[in-house]
């Protein structure tokens, strides 16, 4: 029976270090659950662990795909799956690690992606009346043929707003909910681990972090990537800490602000996605806060993978 570790939670809590700690003791390989480290030059705003960071261990979907490339949820899913398959094939351990909720729900949920083909004509349509007149405009459309899906969906997400469109005209009813669209996965079983921390410990860390990486050099990692052609119209460019220092780098505001800006961007991203992964009941928490050493930690979280309580999912 096929059995992946997944550990999720909020942005710089320590999943990746954590990741790398349990698959030294468990021969695992670890399979990342990010959507910025997806792509290739984009190394320091993503934080990606270096060489040295990972100790050897193999880490899969870092460094993908170019960051001018489109990638889809599908996408990732039928990528995770095969190296999955792939890890469990020379006998070690799948983890998964990453705070990226759909990322992780398309693993733990099996759903066609290809069963509902685009509308390339409407979708044109609708991308350019939102250059038109605004995102509003076409979230209004939305809005009259299925309110619900304009209240979960925020106008700006101008994707999810076209795409929700889209599932009417071809469907004639408004588009489920997201986990209404999933079934359990029959793959493999996993164990779901989640971390977090204190808020005022996060907080303190996201903001030390961004000075990091700021002192390591973001700002000319973004330079080079607009110099290259991307732009802030590119998916992999409105990643927190790359759309801030675009806005600087075309005069909106000043360096500070931009700083300012991504510290609470990342709060805020942080408090979104510990809502996220909140509504899972399968997942095994624990507070690092509350820990002293690194190894006592280590050693809890094993110790709940031997136990195996919360294996879900059929396997094989």
């Amino acid at each position: 029976m096929k059995k992946v570790i997944i550990i999720v939670g909020p942005t710089a809590v320590g999943k990746t270090e954590l990741a790398v700690d349990i698959a030294e003791k468990i021969n695992g390989e670890i399979v990342s659950a990010d959507s910025m480290q997806i792509y290739k030059h984009m190394d320091i705003g993503s934080a990606k662990p270096s060489e040295s960071e990972k100790r050897g261990i193999t880490h899969y979907l870092i460094d993908e795909i170019e960051p001018d490339s489109t990638f889809s949820v599908s996408d990732y899913q039928r990528l995770a799956k095969a190296y999955i398959h792939q890890i469990v094939k020379k006998g070690k351990t799948p983890i998964v690690a990453g705070g990226t909720g759909l990322y992780v729900n398309s693993l733990l949920y099996d759903m066609d992606f290809s069963a509902m083909p685009s509308d390339d004509n409407l979708r044109k349509k609708l991308e350019e009346q939102a250059a038109e007149y605004g995102n509003t405009f076409v979230h209004n459309k939305l809005k009259e043929l299925d309110p619900s899906a304009a209240e979960r969906i925020h106008p700006n997400n101008l994707k999810r707003v076209i795409r929700a469109i889209e599932v009417f005209h071809q469907k004639g009813h408004g588009i489920k909910k997201f986990e209404e669209s999933f079934k359990e996965n029959k793959d493999y079983k996993y164990i779901l681990i989640g971390l977090f921390r204190n808020r005022v410990e996060l907080y303190e860390r996201i903001n030390k972090r961004v000075d990091m990486l700021m002192d390591t050099g973001l700002l000319s990692e973004v330079e080079n990537l607009v110099a290259s052609g991307l732009t802030e119209k590119n998916i992999s460019m409105k990643g927190i800490g790359y759309k801030e220092l675009i806005g600087y780098l075309n005069g909106e505001y000043i360096l500070d602000r931009a700083v300012w800006l991504i510290k609470r961007n990342t709060r805020r991203y942080a408090k979104r996605q510990m809502t996220w992964f909140r509504g899972n009941p399968d997942i095994k928490w624990y507070n690092l806060s509350n820990y002293s050493f690194k190894e006592d930690i280590i050693n809890d979280i094993l110790l709940y993978i031997n136990q195996n309580h919360n294996a879900k999912g059929k396997g094989e």
